[in-house]
């Protein structure tokens, strides 16, 4: 069993896997989301400090649900993300579109070039070691 104290309230719970939070704090940071997405739909073009003020939400967490792709800024927002491998601008996730290819081609070779044919073994013809055992 796994225990650990919860990084925003305090309390002692059992901790199985995700973000160290316990299950109060998970849904109350859910409930949360809920109402920013809410006013999100009905403000639309409101800004991450706006939001943020009017939600009673740190603009820290609303960037975190922007890089989560939980949310994503409209394309006339001022306010933008960077791309953590280029730098260039998004408006949700950590990375654009052109880098996320470049990953996934990269992971793919490396997957390629870690499966290497298995060759079968050579067939005892008679020659070589042999083993044999004792009465």
């Amino acid at each position: 069993m796994n225990v650990r104290n919860c990084r925003s309230c305090g309390c002692i719970f059992n901790y199985i896997a995700g973000p160290i939070t316990c299950p109060a704090c998970r849904e109350k940071l859910e409930k949360k989301f809920q109402e920013v997405k809410e006013y999100i739909r009905e403000n639309k073009g409101a800004g991450i400090q706006q939001v943020a003020e009017e939600c009673d939400v740190d603009t820290g967490q609303i960037r975190q649900w922007l890089r989560e792709e939980r949310l994503e800024l409209a394309a006339e927002s001022a306010a933008t993300l960077t791309c953590e491998g280029c730098g260039r601008a998004i408006r949700s996730g950590r990375f654009c579109e052109k880098c996320t290819l470049n990953m996934a081609r990269g992971f793919q070779e490396v997957l390629s070039a870690g499966k290497q044919p298995v060759s079968k073994p050579a067939k005892n013809d008679g020659e070589g070691p042999k083993m044999r055992y004792l009465k």
